[in-house]
Formats: structure tokens, C-alpha cells, sequence
């Protein structure tokens, strides 16, 4: 902001520079005030210039690959250029969200994290919106802060002019929190002026685009974009309500109280408010500066374990997970309560040093429903057994296939990837043999030709939240075999639904004579053991004990085929502790 910028300003609210007990910047306007302070996330225009933007990208895909692909000799060349146009398009939406902000932003970092559907061409080109979003002037951010806290200068001891981070809808300031005990080190969270209205301006226009991409028959086929695009908007009004957020990051530490890895950040609600929320600073090592972790001694392997380890209990377990864990997010911090062992003669480490996995920003949280949980389950059990009809029930449940998808041949090739690629590591993964590819090509040419495949809108965030953690995982340590953790939580799957049929066996054996065999039998029984029983048999007693008999054998043969599935499991299971899979 220029000098005079500020100086109309100042004189616009009758106030006069002032700073804080540790220099930060000018007083906030009086509250409602804020909504005048857009500077870069103006909202005139922006409905316009996201239609504009998006349509021009519409129109050059049907010039190029729908009406210029299909003349005679241009096929080829269209197809061989279509990488450069595709990054030519991403550079250009960077350059509009970095200078637009607000959705534009948070869309661009949410698709250059989806590397495992978007092309590297699109995904490179968007993946610096996660650190290069422009920050807000300090005097404008606090600004908010003084319409939500008019008496912050008396609850913090300073707030640092720097900002810490700055964010697609919010801005992180440090700050020292004055408490009875002393000043106590935090992190302001502070959304951007007027960021609601951006917001709603935003969505509407994204809606139309929307709607205009739905007239494609691919795409109308394979995925309801409008239904993505309101479970985005969804998320992205819970990420604009720091409340919620706060209650994110409790119900976390809970979570995690007693971990001996993972440290979630104290919430200080008593300061906390709807667009403002402040954490406790646990400013650390970023998860992906590898060097910063060696030189204090933590061993970054253990440290991807333990994240991949997290994710799985976040998703499996609990139902509820960071959705957002992108870099930024993620901290380790060498542990100073526990000792750790040096080598004798001193010059270095002897043993990894123990440490905290830190999650930070807890807006973005994902969750499972009991149905999506049940057949996310059902999907790790079956990759463990290497089941391909059970894994395609489970994704076919989950909404993954068309309506017309040949199940069986999708089961099918789905045992044929899991043969092939269990015990693989990650990097062994991300780099398939070409060859092998082509193989698998051509044996089912008939589903890659078909491409029986849609876009559940319940797993836009799971997704990206799985390639991100990918992503890290393969940074830290990409020979990890991630089979290791589909045993893991698969084998503890399975013994619950042991210990669930255990328990349900032996519930009906104790009921099992009170519904099975009718009341008149049980007192033939009791006079039989008793001696006191005169058999008079006719034709209606014999078919009713003929149906008694046929309920017994059919009882009989649902236990043994229930004792032939435990002990196949049980077998399965001890198989696996003597044969480990081969990497």
C-alpha cells in the first residue's frame, strides 16, 4: 500500500498510526469497515473474467481435439501437441489465480495435487500455487482482527508485521499470547477482507462453467461435475468457518493423546472466533526438507511409516481425516523429553532420534460415512487376500463403474494387477516396466477401450488426500513398501470380523433351541430326560419333526461352511506370518 493509500485511509476513519508493544502495524478501522478494504481479491469482474477464461479453454478443446484431430493426416500432430497445450493452459489459469486469488487459488492447489488423474503437464505448472499465494497487507488483515477482537492489542503482547504464511482464504501471523504464566508463543489465523463475498462470487461463475462441461457426453458419462463442484463449495464454507475448525483440531487431539508420534497444536478458543483462530506455535522441520531432519539426527524413513501408518488408522479406523496434507501442513520435531543413543566416541548418531509428527491447519478435514467406511474396508481386506471379485463388489458399490460395466472382466483383471504388483515399492510402482504395461494393455484391451470408470463425488477429497500423502511418502522413502500397512490394518480387519462371528456363534448357540425348535419339543425333551415320556406318533407329529430335522441340517451345514471360512482365513493369516511377501 502506498503512503497515501493509507493516509486516506486513516483520515477516512479518524485514526492515527499507533503500533503495539512489539511493532506491529496500524489499528484496524472500526469494525464493519473491513468489507471496503479489498485490494487484490476485488470482486468487479471477477464473474466475468472466469466465464471468459473457461470458455476460451472449452472452445480450444473442441477446435483441437474434437474437430482438427479428425481431419485426414492432422491426428497425429494434434495428439503429439496436446502436452504443450495443456501446460500452455495450466500457466496461463496460474497466472489468473495468482493474480485473482480467493476459489481460483484453492481450485489451482486443489488439481495440482491430483497426480494420480491429472497429467504432469497440468500438475507441474500448478503445484508452485501452494507456496506462492501473495499475502495481504498486515494493516488491512488486522483490520478483520480488530472487527472480530476490538480488544486484541490487550490480549497479545505482540503480532509479528511479517506474515508467517499466507493462504488462499486467510493469512497466519506469529503472535505471543499474554497469559498468567508469561507470554505464551502462537499463531494468528485471520481470514482475508471480504473473502465470503469472493467466495460466492467465485462458485457461481465455477457452477456455470460447470453446467457447460456437462454438455460433453465423455464427461457427462464418467462424472456429475456439478455434484463435484458443490461437495468443493461444501468443504470450502466449512474451511471459511474457523469455529469448525477449531473443533477439527480438538476432537484431533483427542485422536491422539496418547501417541507417541503425532502432536496436534492447543487451540486457544477464549481468542478464537468465526474468522479468527489461535494455535499454538509449533513452528518445526517441513516434512519434506529431508536434510534439515538427517542433521538433527531423525531418520526420515521412520518418519514416512509414520505418516503412511497415521493415514491409514486416520482412514480406516477412524472415518475422519486431514484432508489437506500438503507441505505446508506438516512438521517433525526432534523430541527433546527423550533420550536417544550417540555413538561412543561422539561424532554422530547412533540410533534415530525420536520425534513428532505435527499437523497444522485443520480446515480441510475429510470424513468416511459408515457405508463408504464398511466397503473402504471391504477394499483393504480384499487387496490383502488378493481378492479381485471382492475388491470390484467393494468399488462397484462405492460408485466407481458405470451402470454397464462388465463386473466380471473388471474382477478379472483386477486379480491379474494384483498378482503383479504385490510387494512392490512405491518407486517400483511409480515406475512400471513399459513392458509389463503393454502386456496388461493388450489382455485387456477390451476395458481400456471401454474405460467403464466414473468419479464418485465422495472421493474428491480422499483421493487427493492419498496422493498427497503418496507424494510425501515416496520423498521421504521411495523404496517404503506400502504393502506392509494393507497387511497391517487388513489382518486387524479380519480378526474383528473373526471376533464378531466368535461372538455371534456364540450368542446363537445360547438362543439357537428357543427359535430353531418349537416350545411343545422342548417339553417332549424335558419329560424324555425325565422318563416321563409316552410316544404317540400320527402323521402330522412325523412332518413336523421332519421339518424340525431338515432346520437342524440346515443349521448344521451354515456352521460348518461358516468353520471351512474362518479356518481358510486363519490359514491365510498364519501363511503370511511364515511367507512374508517378496519385494
Amino acid at each position: 500500500m502506498t503512503v497515501s493509500e493509507k493516509e486516506q485511509w486513516q483520515q477516512a476513519n479518524g485514526r492515527v498510526p499507533a503500533h503495539d508493544n512489539g511493532g506491529s502495524s496500524s489499528l484496524p478501522p472500526p469494525v464493519g469497515h473491513e468489507s471496503s478494504l479489498m485490494a487484490p481479491f476485488q470482486t468487479h469482474g471477477r464473474y466475468r473474467r472466469i466465464l471468459v477464461f473457461f470458455g476460451g479453454v472449452i472452445l480450444q478443446i473442441v477446435w483441437w481435439d474434437l474437430l482438427v484431430a479428425r481431419l485426414p493426416l492432422a491426428g497425429d500432430w494434434v495428439r503429439r501437441r496436446r502436452p504443450w497445450r495443456m501446460r500452455t493452459v495450466s500457466r496461463r489459469f496460474r497466472g489468473l489465480a495468482l493474480e485473482m486469488g480467493g476459489v481460483m487459488i484453492k481450485l489451482g492447489q486443489f488439481l495440482s495435487a491430483r497426480v494420480d488423474v491429472l497429467p504432469p503437464e497440468v500438475t507441474d505448472e500448478l503445484k508452485g500455487l501452494q507456496d506462492e499465494v501473495p499475502s495481504e497487507p498486515t494493516w488491512r488483515i488486522l483490520a478483520v482482527l480488530g472487527a472480530e477482537l476490538p480488544d486484541y492489542e490487550r490480549r497479545f503482547a505482540r503480532i509479528e508485521e511479517t506474515p508467517l504464511a499466507a493462504a488462499s482464504l486467510g493469512q497466519a501471523h506469529r503472535a505471543w499470547l499474554q497469559t498468567s504464566h508469561g507470554l505464551q508463543p502462537v499463531v494468528i489465523k485471520i481470514q482475508r477482507p471480504d473473502i465470503e463475498h469472493v467466495v460466492r462470487t467465485d462458485l457461481d461463475a465455477l457452477r456455470v462453467v460447470a453446467r457447460w462441461t456437462m454438455r460433453y457426453k465423455p464427461i457427462r458419462r464418467r462424472a456429475n461435475v456439478p455434484a463435484l463442484l458443490e461437495e468443493f463449495s461444501r468443504t470450502l464454507w466449512e474451511e471459511l468457518d474457523y469455529e469448525a475448525e477449531a473443533a477439527n483440531a480438538e476432537r484431533f487431539a483427542t485422536m491422539y493423546a496418547d501417541s507417541s508420534r503425532v502432536y496436534i497444536p492447543a487451540v486457544f478458543r477464549q481468542h478464537s472466533t468465526k474468522r479468527v483462530i489461535v494455535l499454538e506455535n509449533v513452528e518445526a522441520i517441513k516434512i519434506t526438507d529431508v536434510a534439515g531432519m538427517q542433521a538433527v539426527g531423525i531418520d526420515p524413513k521412520q518418519v514416512a511409516e509414520t505418516l503412511l501408518d497415521t493415514y491409514f488408522q486416520q482412514i480406516f479406523q477412524e472415518g475422519f481425516f486431514h484432508a489437506d496434507p500438503h507441505p505446508g501442513n506438516l512438521f517433525v520435531q526432534p523430541r527433546e523429553d527423550l533420550p536417544w543413543g550417540i555413538s561412543e566416541n561422539g561424532e554422530g548418531p547412533k540410533l534415530a532420534r525420536p520425534f513428532w509428527l505435527i499437523f497444522v491447519d485443520f480446515g480441510m478435514i475429510g470424513h468416511v460415512p459408515d457405508l463408504i467406511g464398511g466397503n473402504l474396508r471391504k477394499v483393504l481386506v480384499s487387496v490383502v487376500q488378493k481378492d479381485g471379485r471382492q475388491l470390484t463388489e467393494a468399488y462397484a458399490n462405492l460408485g466407481f463403474f458405470l451402470p454397464d460395466a462388465d463386473l466380471d472382466r473388471i474382477s478379472q483383471a483386477q486379480t491379474v494387477i494384483l498378482e503383479r504388483i504385490w510387494g512392490r515399492s512405491l518407486l517400483e510402482l511409480a515406475r512400471p516396466d513399459p513392458q509389463e504395461v503393454q502386456e496388461l494393455g493388450r489382455e485387456f484391451r477390451d476395458l481400456l477401450f471401454e474405460f467403464p470408470i466414473q468419479v464418485p463425488q465422495d472421493f474428491i477429497y480422499l483421493g487427493r488426500a492419498v496422493g498427497m500423502v503418496s507424494g510425501l511418502v515416496s520423498q521421504l522413502d521411495e523404496e517404503i513398501n506400502p504393502w506392509h500397512f494393507f497387511e497391517k490394518y487388513g489382518e486387524a480387519l479380519l480378526k474383528e470380523q473373526q471376533a464378531q462371528v466368535f461372538t455371534m456363534s456364540t450368542a446363537w448357540e445360547a438362543i439357537r433351541p428357543y427359535f430353531t425348535t418349537p416350545s411343545r419339543v422342548q417339553r417332549l425333551l424335558a419329560m424324555a430326560e425325565q422318563g416321563q415320556l409316552r410316544v404317540q406318533s400320527d402323521r402330522e407329529m412325523l412332518k413336523r419333526y421332519d421339518k424340525i430335522e431338515k432346520r437342524i441340517g440346515q443349521l448344521g451345514w451354515s456352521i460348518l461352511g461358516a468353520a471351512s471360512i474362518l479356518s481358510a482365513t486363519l490359514l491365510y493369516l498364519q501363511r503370511n506370518k511364515k511367507e512374508p511377501p517378496q519385494e
